[in-house]
């Protein structure tokens, strides 16, 4: 099933966040308008305006008061895969060429820097100070988690306390918001919108281990990057972290880890690691704690009213946990 099979009824407000996203990166600057659409043709699940859009369902949904949510949200998403790109030396994203790779490190920073300058003018449309308020501090909370992982790159005596709590930063609350942001810009009843927040941030925790469990299970065609990205990185993740308990397997993972921090990035052989990983039960373990939060994303939707909106949740949260891409 391919994310987009869930919203047919939703192909013509989803083509109008598109053509949004692109009109809002389009300047007078060739080259800043070359990057940026760039990044935007590579693709992406849109996760972030869907939420948007299906939480606005349950207030008075205006679709040209919607996108001026949906679009920020999306843009500061995307100039935070511009940014991760150039910190974690990646060349491909979605199998694509990133926009450091393409053109190099200085051009792509200023590219993600421009990109949130451009969320943020069109934020400006929306005149509720309180939105601006939660927008501005889930940036705040972005940022200090990708610099908790810069810290803790090759830290593999990390708790998965610190993991949760840096992939809350780095992904959940932006998911958590969107359904959160949607809601309040529809006018939505306050109890709905606490309930489309914590919707969104279970489902943003689980989006992320799924993330994370991909990156050591999926293929090169499936993830659109080689797999073990993540460790080859440094960024030593849920599943790895709960390898590590397995004392039988312990030192010798610690030893690839430390062989492939030695190594010169991405022509780190990460094949032994992966094999080690995927023989514990470090997997089946992630697994299982993002069905759990898939689950309570499930029980936060209750006592919402039932329109098609719910099911169509209900469905994306399903579908996140189970996606192989």
């Amino acid at each position: 099933m391919k994310l987009m099979d869930l919203f047919v009824k939703m192909k013509g407000d989803l083509n109008e966040i598109e053509a949004e996203l692109e009109r809002a990166i389009t300047s007078d600057h060739t080259l800043m308008t070359e990057t940026s659409v760039h990044l935007l043709k590579a693709g992406g699940k849109r996760i972030r305006p869907i939420f948007v859009l299906l939480s606005g369902k349950f207030g008075q949904y205006r679709l040209d008061v919607m996108k001026n949510i949906a679009v920020p949200l999306e843009l500061i998403h995307m100039a935070s895969l511009v940014h991760d790109d150039v910190i974690d030396n990646a060349e491909t994203r979605r199998g694509q060429l990133t926009v450091k790779s393409k053109w190099d490190n200085r051009i792509a920073m200023y590219t993600g820097d421009y990109i949130h300058g451009k969320a943020l003018t069109v934020a400006t449309k929306l005149d509720n100070p309180r939105i601006h308020q939660i927008l501005s501090k889930a940036m705040v909370e972005m940022c200090i988690g990708e610099m908790e992982q810069i810290r803790d790159f090759f830290n593999t005596e990390q708790s998965v306390r610190q993991y949760l709590l840096r992939i809350r930063r780095k992904t959940a609350l932006l998911i958590a918001i969107s359904c959160q942001l949607g809601a309040l810009a529809a006018e939505t009843d306050e109890k709905y919108a606490n309930r489309l927040y914590r919707f969104g941030y279970n489902v943003g925790m689980a989006f992320q281990i799924r993330d994370d469990v991909l990156d050591l299970c999926g293929t090169e065609k499936q993830i659109g990057k080689p797999p073990g990205s993540d460790i080859r990185q440094g960024n030593i993740t849920l599943p790895v972290l709960l390898a590590l308990h397995d004392t039988s397997l312990r030192p010798k993972l610690l030893q690839e880890i430390e062989r492939i921090q030695s190594a010169d990035g991405a022509a780190a052989d990460t094949s032994e690691a992966l094999r080690l990983i995927r023989s514990s039960n470090g997997i089946k373990q992630a697994e299982a704690l993002a069905d759990r939060y898939t689950q309570k994303a499930l029980t936060a939707l209750e006592g919402l009213p039932d329109l098609a909106a719910k099911k169509s949740l209900k469905d994306i949260a399903r579908f996140v946990n189970k996606r192989n891409y």
